[in-house]
């Protein structure tokens, strides 16, 4: 169970790890694409600012005047002609990019290439700032009237985070699914760690209340045997009665306790190489004196052994008188059919009984412990739902398996399987 849990946190940790791994990979890809398109934009802002730039208009003849500091035309201070400028051409080139869809702070220079000349935004970023430039040869009517190759470059930062906020109807659902997974994940974890608990307190208190039974279960015994010896013909029947009840309460104290310990892995199951088809016989001999006496019919076929196996024969002896027990409870008195089969390297044991078919729901049920059928007769027969449970933990412990079916016509079978080893001889 430890190394199973183990398992599953580490295959769900690992799930989760490669997940975000996953995101984190395709998150980049989406920033390069972005990049990619940005600059696709961009070109083409360029290639309409180096076309608006090329003839003389208004805005090259005042970005001329600016750079030249010539105030001739524009009666004003040279300072004041070039933030003028500034501010134009800024306006000019946000309009540029909004009609390319590019929603972006930036900040521009244009100069020479012998930086004889300058102008440059209001706010300029720091170097280390810059995450974009991107150069525009002006040619045309303002580098024929400086005589020099005039740039404009225009500079953008931080744009992985302008990447980002385009990427958000991707990365945002990505990030509230991961975290809806993790969320459900130790949600139910925490439900079956305290489901676990709480299991594992029930399981505790009903192995010391059955522990503290066993005392006073003794002392009624020990009482009612001293007191058959004292008691005359008359009166030994209720003392027979009461004797009946106990060993009948015993066996389901140790019934309790025996498969709470098998469950829980507190008590090691002892195989031993034996041949299991004498203990077979004599558990089907004392079985049909049984039905004998209560006068119900019972036949079984073994066929020949050996029946090699590694096994506990106390808890398959225990497993099969359970099916056969199970079968005289529920049958309605029908009659009961065992058979043996040795098949490949398993041995099958079915049990028949032809009373009341199970419902198809409860056929995946009836191996839980405390299980008992809600509805029909069955209710009149005492019982905890403990017997199956313990002959699946048997089965289970032998590496076998335990199965029913049950319908009207051929009744209920139980089928009882567990590993054979090899004696030499044909299996049937």
């Amino acid at each position: 169970m430890a190394r199973k849990r183990i398992f599953f946190i580490t295959l769900f940790v690992v799930s989760i790890i490669g997940l975000a791994v996953i995101q984190y990979r395709y998150l980049k890809i989406g920033l390069n694409l972005a990049r990619v398109q940005f600059s696709q934009k961009i070109a083409l802002v360029g290639a309409d600012v180096q076309q608006d730039l090329y003839g003389r208009n208004q805005l090259t003849f005042l970005l001329a005047n600016a750079l030249e500091k010539d105030t001739s035309y524009f009666k004003t201070e040279p300072a004041v002609l070039e933030d003028a400028t500034r501010y134009f051409l800024e306006d000019y080139l946000r309009e540029r990019l909004i009609d390319h869809q590019i929603d972006r702070e930036f900040s521009f220079e244009l100069k020479a290439r012998d930086s004889s000349y300058y102008l440059r935004s209001a706010q300029k970023p720091r170097e280390a700032e810059k995450d974009f430039r991107y150069p525009i040869e002006v040619k045309g009517y303002l580098a024929d009237r400086l005589e020099k190759r005039v740039v404009l470059q225009l500079e953008f930062q931080n744009l992985d985070g302008y990447f980002l906020s385009q990427l958000n109807g991707l990365t945002l659902p990505s990030l509230l699914f991961l975290l809806g997974i993790l969320a459900v994940v130790l949600w139910v974890l925490k439900t079956y760690y305290w489901q676990r608990k709480v299991i594992t307190t029930t399981n505790a208190f009903i192995n010391n209340l059955t522990h503290e039974l066993r005392t006073p279960v003794f002392s009624i015994s020990l009482a009612t045997k001293i007191l058959d010896a004292k008691v005359g013909e008359d009166q030994r029947e209720f003392t027979g009665r009461i004797l009946k009840e106990t060993k009948k309460l015993t066996n389901h104290i140790d019934k309790v306790l025996e498969l709470g310990a098998l469950e829980h892995k507190r008590t090691v199951l002892v195989r031993e190489r034996l041949d299991f088809r004498p203990s077979l016989e004599q558990i089907c001999i004392d079985f049909n004196e049984l039905c004998e006496l209560e006068e119900q019919s019972f036949t079984y076929d073994l066929t020949p052994g050996p029946y090699l196996m590694k096994a506990s024969v106390f808890h398959l002896e225990n497993a099969v008188n359970n099916l056969l027990d199970n079968a005289r409870k529920y049958g309605s008195n029908s009659p009961i059919r065992l058979t043996a089969i040795k098949k490949g390297k398993q041995l099958e044991i079915r049990v028949y009984n032809g009373g009341m078919p199970i419902p198809s729901s409860a056929l995946n049920e009836i191996f839980k412990k405390y299980y008992r059928i809600p509805d029909g007769d069955r209710q009149g027969v005492r019982g905890y739902g403990l017997g199956l449970s313990y002959v699946r933990t048997v089965a289970e412990k032998h590496r076998g398996r335990v199965s029913v079916s049950s319908d009207p016509s051929e009744g209920t079978v139980f089928l009882f399987v567990v590993p054979l080893e090899s004696d030499g001889s044909k299996d049937v």
